[in-house]
């Protein structure tokens, strides 16, 4: 995959949705809830003056609504500002 976002964008590919919850009730596809957390696949340069805090690999947590998805060789991704990124684990 080539993808390079520009300026302070970064590429995400969410976490699988939870399958089960810690009871063991298993979640039906309609009631599960968009993933909050996910890995960086690759970043941009940054901006001028502020360069760019996470890097590939690193797990973050991000808005529930945060960025686009895009889908690519059918695989699904995020691309979201660095600034709607919360924290990385």
């Amino acid at each position: 995959m080539n993808i390079q976002p520009l300026a302070d964008r970064v590429l995400v590919e969410p976490a699988a949705a939870e399958v089960k919850t810690a009871g063991g009730i298993i979640i039906p596809d309609t009631a599960k809830e968009k993933p909050q957390k996910g890995i960086v696949v690759a970043v941009g340069a940054g901006k001028k003056d502020e360069p760019m805090t996470c890097k590939p690999g690193d797990t973050v947590l991000y808005g529930k609504y945060a960025g686009t998805e895009i889908q690519v060789e059918g695989k699904d991704y995020l691309i979201m500002r660095e600034s709607d990124i919360f924290a990385i684990i």
